[in-house]
């Protein structure tokens, strides 16, 4: 894993500005960085009722991110059929479901050890 720690709160705000700027729904950002075994720093978790809002959740969020901060993906998949979405950032790892698949998969149980804080505003202040 590729560390950028110095700037990972500002990424963080920067995916959560790009969810909510589409409508993002039940956002979730989950503190890893207390974990043993962890694969990121956080997780940014959120869901949509359509594919055609998944899609434009993945790109709103890489968007608002290059524009923000100047970071650009270390990986990103799932835009082929935008059931899932994972946008790989090193520290920061953010995942955009259809509704139903979050559902299913329920990442959040997954890891449930981590300090998990429910974002409700429609934009994250720098």
């Amino acid at each position: 894993m590729k560390k950028r720690s110095d700037g990972t709160e500002a990424l963080v705000v920067s995916v959560i500005n790009g969810i909510f700027e589409k409508q993002g729904q039940n956002v979730l950002k989950l503190d890893l960085r207390k974990l043993e075994n962890r694969i990121a720093d956080y997780y940014i978790i959120c869901h949509a009722n359509s594919v055609t809002q998944v899609d434009s959740l993945g790109y709103s969020v890489e968007d608002t991110v290059r524009k923000e901060t100047g970071e650009k993906p270390l990986h990103m998949e799932g835009l082929e059929n935008c059931f899932w979405v994972l946008i790989d950032y090193g520290t920061v790892v953010v995942h955009i479901f259809l509704e139903e698949h979050r559902n299913f998969y329920s990442l959040e149980s997954l890891w449930a050890d981590a300090k998990i804080v429910k974002l409700d505003d429609k934009k994250v202040k720098k």
